[in-house]
């Protein structure tokens, strides 16, 4: 291990390490095959089938790194992956995942072991809060490690599994840098059966820069894959219109965004990777520095990626003193090619500042494959290179970079105005039809006691009486009491294709009510993966105001806007004078609604409702008062901006639902939203033709 040889306070050095092995630690998982009944604290860790299978990590959210070997002993590509659940507790937890990639898919036959790279990616089922590690940009860290640390799940002397670290030392390669099936060889240290698959760490820098790939039977030492090998991860041989269709490009966004997010949040106790790495002696990154580094990664991880390995390979050749071709497997996305930059053989501070800024304005102009640079975040990147420019550049270099960002800004607005939105095919708007009207009430002179009515609302005629229920009922009874009544209004209402809109009315102070979670018998579903469902209020407020905001025209879309948060903290919903100053085009957000609303969350629904907002999205995935709702707040305001005008927000709150019950790990962010969706134009039925109770 590294030591500081300028002393400093007692265990500073030793502080930064522990942290760091924590940090690790809480991203390493163990993988098992598949088995009902598993129990993760169980004698070994295992049930009758729930072999366990070896280690691995999470490299970006819902995302595990891991060797191929170990992944494909799952049963159809499927495993269950138990990892640190609880960050204060460590208690355990288990989600099921999905092998998505395989470097090699098979072991070839007649061979004793899985060749090289032997590396896979498992994606997540349903969407879990998890650590995640710090991956370098740079191509063979791993061989410029020294001593590093491993880390993986073993078999306890005293039975079960426990986590297992120890320090080796690198000691050169099999196979050339261009060799896809290069290893690096460990020694000096004991690998144990079940750590395959484990992060590889460099300590002096912090960072993950490999995979512990084998051991050597009977005597100290084993190999590993380098991080870098992932970049001959199989380019997609169809038109990437979207970050998610290229694995390698979604996996280090993702990395990248998590790690910025983290790093520039406002609340938090606990150390970032960013934190500790700038304690270490040798931080990483070059002249960037941990901290502007983690900055900047996130920026460019907002952008498409590179239109290929060949064009990046361009925009590194057009820049002084770099030799992009002696990286070797070759850049793929922004981080590689930045990490390309840090061993540039200019060694003045002014130049390789100006370096890194010539680098990122050429990826302002780079070629998409996959859409428009939008301008909001080429501005957020620009800022970045305006900051640094302004410190570190002469005023002739500063004069010139504006001039370049006016030119690229003028582009970029040009553009947008001349888009056209491509044709689909347009949605059902649900408010055109039939649909299936659920009241919930809650009893004035019974505590916890509820009441319920189901209907068919026909469009022509107006309810249709399907069943009540004025007894009342604790809240945890009221899905089974009404799952059939619920079921034939479906029945009435349905379509080929085209499932009929559930609409539930409740008071505000019962909009946590998650109906979109209920499963009915009949398809063993939740209700919003199989239909649309949106929340109606008994409560109506102004309708004038409502009516006026609702028929914004579509042509300047529609924007969210987060109204309980700011820079991550929570905060009071303003109050209905302020709420009438926003926008026509905003429906606002409340990120931190919970899954239990207090009365001041509760009277912040009812300022939405009385300041007119016909449309109102809710987070009730709880939250604690430190977490970080940076990637929710960037993909709710794609999502509202996707969907274009109010009318279209079922639809698309319906499609994530569908995309969280498919493991579509791209929208597992939308898990738990729900929408209030208060259509003017067309008003609740009337209940006056409910049955009346013998």
């Amino acid at each position: 291990m590294t030591s500081d040889p300028d002393g400093g306070a007692e265990g500073g050095q030793g502080q930064s390490d522990a942290a760091l092995l924590g940090l690790v630690e809480d991203a390493t998982v163990r993988i098992h095959a598949p088995a009902s009944g598993y129990d993760p604290d169980g004698p070994g860790g295992q049930a009758p089938g729930g072999e366990f299978l070896g280690s691995g990590f999470f490299i970006a959210p819902s995302w595990i790194l891991t060797c191929a070997h170990v992944a494909m002993r799952g049963e159809g590509g499927m495993v269950n992956v138990v990892f640190k659940g609880d960050r204060y507790t460590g208690e355990l937890a288990e989600v099921p995942g999905k092998v998505v990639v395989a470097m090699p898919g098979t072991r070839p036959p007649g061979t004793s072991g899985w060749p090289a790279p032997d590396l896979a990616l498992i994606q997540l089922r349903r969407p879990v809060e998890h650590a995640c590690v710090y991956v370098a940009e740079r191509s063979g860290a791993l061989l410029r490690g020294g001593d590093i640390r491993c880390v993986g799940w073993v078999n306890s002397p005293g039975g079960g599994l426990k986590l297992r670290n120890g320090t080796y030392r690198v000691n050169g390669s099999y196979g050339a840098a261009d060799d896809v099936e290069q290893v690096v060889l460990l020694d000096e240290g004991w690998l144990e059966p079940g750590m395959s698959g484990g992060p590889v760490i460099d300590f002096a820098r912090g960072e993950v820069v490999g995979v512990v790939k084998s051991r050597l039977d009977r005597q100290q030492g084993g190999t590993a894959v380098g991080i870098e090998r992932l970049r001959t991860l199989e380019v997609p041989s169809t038109p990437i219109e979207t970050e998610t269709d290229d694995t390698y490009q979604a996996v280090f966004h993702a990395h990248d965004r998590y790690h910025a997010d983290r790093h520039n949040v406002a609340v938090g106790t606990e150390r970032t990777w960013t934190d500790v790495q700038s304690e270490l002696p040798g931080p990483p990154a070059g002249i960037l520095g941990p901290r502007l580094r983690a900055d900047l990664l996130g920026r460019l991880a907002e952008l498409p990626p590179p239109a290929s390995t060949r064009s990046l390979l361009a925009l590194l050749d057009r820049l002084p003193g770099v030799y992009s071709r002696d990286h070797r497997p070759a850049p793929r996305g922004w981080r590689d090619g930045l990490g390309v930059l840090y061993e540039t053989r200019v060694r003045d501070r002014q130049a390789r500042f100006e370096l890194i800024v010539r680098y990122c304005m050429g990826v302002l102009t780079a070629d998409r494959p996959c859409g428009q640079l939008s301008v909001t975040n080429a501005k957020a990147l620009w800022g970045w290179v305006k900051r640094i420019a302004d410190v570190e550049l002469s005023r002739d270099l500063r004069g010139q970079l504006d001039m370049e960002w006016a030119a690229i800004r003028l582009r970029l607005e040009q553009n947008r105005q001349q888009a056209v939105r491509p044709s689909v095919s347009e949605p059902v708007l649900y408010g055109d039809r039939d649909g299936v009207v659920l009241n919930v009430d809650l009893q004035g002179w019974a505590r916890d006691q509820y009441d319920w009515r189901v209907a068919v609302d026909r469009q022509a005629s107006g309810a249709e009486p399907i069943d009540e229920d004025s007894r009342g009922a604790p809240l945890g009874t009221v899905p089974d009491r009404l799952a059939a009544a619920l079921a034939e209004a479906f029945r009435r209402c349905d379509e080929p294709g085209s499932p009929a809109m559930l609409q539930v009315v409740v008071a505000p102070a019962l909009f946590g009510l998650a109906v979109d979670d209920w499963v009915l018998p009949s398809n063993g579903l939740p209700l919003g993966a199989v239909r649309p469902v949106v929340l109606r209020s008994s409560y109506q407020g102004p309708a004038d105001e409502r009516r006026a905001r609702w028929e914004t025209g579509p042509a300047p879309g529609l924007r969210a806007e987060a109204v309980d948060c700011e820079d991550d903290l929570r905060v009071r919903v303003p109050d209905v004078t302020r709420l009438r100053t926003l926008a026509h085009d905003t429906v606002p957000v409340l990120c931190r609604y919970g899954s239990r609303p207090d009365p001041d969350t509760t009277a912040g629904v009812v300022r939405l409702i009385d300041a007119g907002f016909g449309a109102v999205l809710l987070q009730r995935r709880a939250a604690e008062a430190d977490t970080v709702c940076r990637e929710f707040h960037r993909r709710v305001a794609e999502a509202v901006s996707d969907a274009g005008a109010r009318d279209r927000l079922p639809w698309k709150i319906h499609e994530l639902r569908r995309g969280v019950g498919a493991g579509r790990t791209e929208m597992f962010w939308s898990d738990g939203v729900a929408l209030y969706c208060e259509d003017p134009n067309h008003a609740l039925p009337d209940s006056d033709g409910f049955l009346e109770a013998p």
